[in-house]
Order: structure tokens, then sequence, then C-alpha cells
């Protein structure tokens, strides 16, 4: 009979008071040990300012997790294994005391000396608890060491490499695990899949077949309670440096000869650097910037993102970006690849179509004239599935085509057993995969090229708001398509 194998370590998770703590990362580690992928092998401690005490942390978790299906034995059972630290960054003996629980809880929960430590708090302290962590010893241990680290890195390639050089300071590349949670998400990790298990796709995905991709990331929601952060980030910084260019890099990458970690970032490293560079001419030719004003959503009024009460009342802060990235290799060359990503959208979705070349003679119509192309459709959120968009003839004895759609549901089948984007990365650092994580080549890439458009719209005071609550961005968005003789799906 075979033994079932868990990852087990201590996770110590620095922000444990905070918001992503609860929405996200205590509500995954609980699915995890929910559906047996992890076993009793695990510990986690919350780090905090907060002068919290073990019971209050467990009731905070307790609450973050509870769901209908779970009985209070089997919670109780799960968050026997949180523990809460109060912490101060500056405090030498703040490290000293938390060196001392995890090495107690190594031994309890027999989890050999691995450890995660999970940094879910404000970015300049990321440098600092890091080199603390490696001056106080607390990754010295006979397992492994690994570190965790969300959005946003940097906020231009400078300050980026400042915080990266930081960090290698005290951890190896390979322990460092960057976070981007689409790269959590179902769909986006299946478009590896769709493109290299399927010959159908995969000899068509070029140039010669391909008249273009879009990559859509639309939201309901304006910047919340976010409009202070949202002042010095913006769409441009805060979504295209990190999810919208990973997902090009995925559509865009060579094959990797095969499915290791180092062989497909190496490909994604390949995909960006062969972006073409922007100059502040062509950004302005190429890239679009929205704010939104007042309107309707869902027939309810909604403020324009100047009447937070948290943003300047003249902002340049842009909340929508649409832009048009040509990929200048041998399988890409003269295929515009579109991206647009805004607040205070028409709807919540993200979605990626690939549009085919029409036939060089298409002897039948749609009745009206149109031409109606052959798309593949990735959804992504809140739809998971594809659909591929087909020709077939009308049934009333003429020659007249309709549109028909192959579909498939993923979350229509998992329905709400889908895996969380978080409870996939977390298990994949648990088990040291570092696929779906960012590579510092990726983000310095990344920054390298957003840091143009940025410098560009710093220059230049844009007339904002330029577009309604409720709709689908500027109309300078459309005119990007028109004038390639596109539309956006």
């Amino acid at each position: 009979m075979e033994t079932t194998t868990y990852p087990k370590a201590v996770i110590v998770i620095f922000g444990a008071t905070g918001d992503l703590a609860k929405r996200k990362l205590y509500p995954s580690i609980h699915r995890l040990f929910n559906n047996n992928q992890i076993g009793d092998e695990f510990a986690v401690i919350g780090v905090a300012r907060r002068p919290w005490t073990n019971d209050l942390f467990r009731e905070k978790v307790k609450e973050s997790i509870q769901t209908p299906i779970t009985t209070d034995e089997e919670i109780d059972s799960f968050t026997s294994h949180f523990y809460y630290h109060p912490f101060d960054v500056t405090d030498k003996s703040s490290f000293q005391d938390l060196m001392s629980l995890m090495n107690d809880l190594d031994g309890q929960y027999r989890t050999e000396g691995n450890r995660m430590f999970y940094l879910a708090m404000a970015p300049e302290f990321f440098g600092t608890i890091a080199q603390n962590i490696q001056e106080y010893g607390l990754k010295e241990t006979n397992g492994w060491t690994r570190l965790v680290i969300e959005k946003p890195f940097g906020h231009n390639f400078e300050s980026a490499k400042k915080l990266n050089d930081e960090l290698r300071e005290a951890f190896d590349e390979k322990q460092i695990y960057r976070i981007d949670h689409y790269l959590g998400k179902e769909m986006v990790q299946n478009i590896e899949v769709i493109r290299f298990a399927n010959a159908i796709f995969e000899h068509l995905w070029n140039n010669r077949f391909i008249s273009n991709i879009q990559i859509t990331s639309s939201e309901l929601l304006g910047v919340e309670d976010r409009g202070k952060y949202y002042e010095s980030s913006g769409a441009l910084r805060d979504m295209v440096q990190n999810h919208m260019l990973q997902m090009v890099a995925l559509l865009a990458m060579e094959p990797p000869i095969k499915l290791t970690t180092d062989e497909v970032r190496s490909e994604k490293v390949k995909a960006l650097r062969s972006i073409r560079p922007l100059t502040k001419q062509s950004t302005f030719d190429h890239f679009v910037r929205g704010q939104y004003g007042k309107g309707e959503i869902e027939e309810e009024h909604v403020d324009g993102y100047r009447e937070d009460p948290n943003v300047d009342s003249e902002s340049n802060t842009e909340t929508f970006v649409a832009g048009k990235i040509m990929i200048d290799n041998y399988r890409w060359a003269g295929v515009p690849f579109y991206i647009r990503t805004g607040k205070r959208m028409k709807e919540k979705l993200t979605k990626i179509v690939v549009e085919f070349k029409d036939l060089p003679m298409n002897l039948y119509n749609n009745g009206s004239g149109k031409k109606q192309t052959n798309l593949l459709v990735i959804h992504i959120q809140p739809d998971e599935g594809i659909t591929l968009h087909l020709n077939a003839k009308q049934s009333d004895g003429t020659r007249t085509i309709i549109p028909i759609q192959l579909d498939y549901c993923n979350n229509c089948i998992n329905g709400i057993n889908t895996p969380e984007a978080y409870e996939k990365l977390i298990y994949d650092c648990m088990n040291g995969d570092a696929t779906n994580f960012t590579h510092w080549d990726e983000v310095a890439l990344s920054w390298q090229f957003v840091d143009t458009i940025s410098k560009a719209w710093e220059s230049q005071k844009a007339e904002f708001p330029n577009y309604t609550s409720g709709s689908m961005g500027p109309d300078d968005a459309d005119k990007l398509l028109e004038k390639d003789g596109f539309n956006w799906w």
C-alpha cells in the first residue's frame, strides 16, 4: 500500500492581520487541507504588529474560512495549526523570538526544517524583512527556505532593481517566489495546454494564420478604498506591467523543450525580449489611456475617479489602458497583440480572443456582407473555458452562413471546486515548483517596456475623465483597432 507524501512546512505570514491574508491566504490553505493536498505536518505563524493572542488569531482564521460543509471539529482541527507572533520589524528580539517559535513548531509538526516566508504586507518592508531573516539566522535550517513576494514589485525598473538587489543579498533567485495571481488562474495555465497539446492550434499559431490577438481584463468596480495607492500606481503599473504582459508572454512564447520551470521561463523571457521597444511618439500612437467619470453601473449611479476623497481632483492617473504590442520575431512579425484593461467598465471579465485570418477568397457570406472570421476565445474569469467560433451553412436553401460556437466550460463541470489561484500557487511553492511565478528577468523586461509609456504620459496632461462608468472605455481605444481594420470582440 502506497503512503501519501504531503508537502510539509512552517509558513510564516508577515501581514497576518491584513486583507490579503484574510480573503485569500487562510481560505486557500484551508482548501489545501480540506482537499487532502497537505496533511497534518504544517504550521502557520501569523506575524503582525497587533497584540493578538493565538486564540484570537485562530478565531479570525475561522471567520475567514467558515463554510457550510465544514464541521466545527474540522475547523478547530485546522486552526490548531495556527500561531500568532506580535512583531516589530525594527526590533531584533522580534526575529529572535520568531526563530525560537519556528524551531519549536518544526519539532512539534515534523516539518523537517522547511520554511516559507510569505510577505503579505507593504512592499517598503520587503527588503528589510528579507535581510533580517538572513541576519538573525531564520534561514539556518536543514530543510528548504522560500520567500514569497506579493506585487507591487517596485514602481519602475530602478526601484524594482533596488528591491531585487536587497532580496538577493539574503536569498538566491531560486528561493524567491514572486506571485502574479493571474498565473495561478486555471485558464491562464491552460494557455500552454491549448497550444502545446493540440495539433489543430499549434501549427496555426503564427503570422500566416492569425491576424491579431486581443486580451481584455475589465472590472465593474472602481478603485474603492484603494484611491491613495492607485494614485501612485494607475492601471499601467497595476495591471499591464504584470498580468497583461504575462499573458502576452504565454501566448507568444515558443514551445519549451520540456515542461520544467527553467525551460518555460526561458521561452517567456525570449518572448518579452522580442517586444518592439517604444519611443515617446510611438507610445502615443500605440497606447491609449483613460480615466472613468461618473455614470451608471447595474442601474446605480456611481461617482467618477476624481470624486474619490483619496484622489487628486485634477488627477492625471489612468484607470484604463489599451495598447498595441508588436513582437518582432519570425513567428509573430506583423501580428498586433491588443491589450485593454480598466475599472468601472461595462462588465467584469478577462478573456483572450485569437482572430484567425479570413480565407483569400471566401465564397460564402453571412447575409449582411460582413466577414465572419474564425475566433478562438479563452475565457479566464468569471467564466472559465474555451469557445471556438466557426461558420456553418444556414438551413434555408441559400448559401448564407451562420456563426456557430463549440464551447467547453471548465467551471460548469468543476463548479465551486475549481481551485482558487492562491490555493494553487501556495501549493506550488510548498512543492518547489516556480513555473507559475515570475523570474527577475521577466520583471525587469516588463518594467523597461512600461517605463517608456509612463514617462511619455507623465510629460503630457491628459484630458480626463474621458470615459463613462459602465462603458468599455474611451473611444480612442476603439479607434486604435479601427485604423488597423479590426474591432474589439
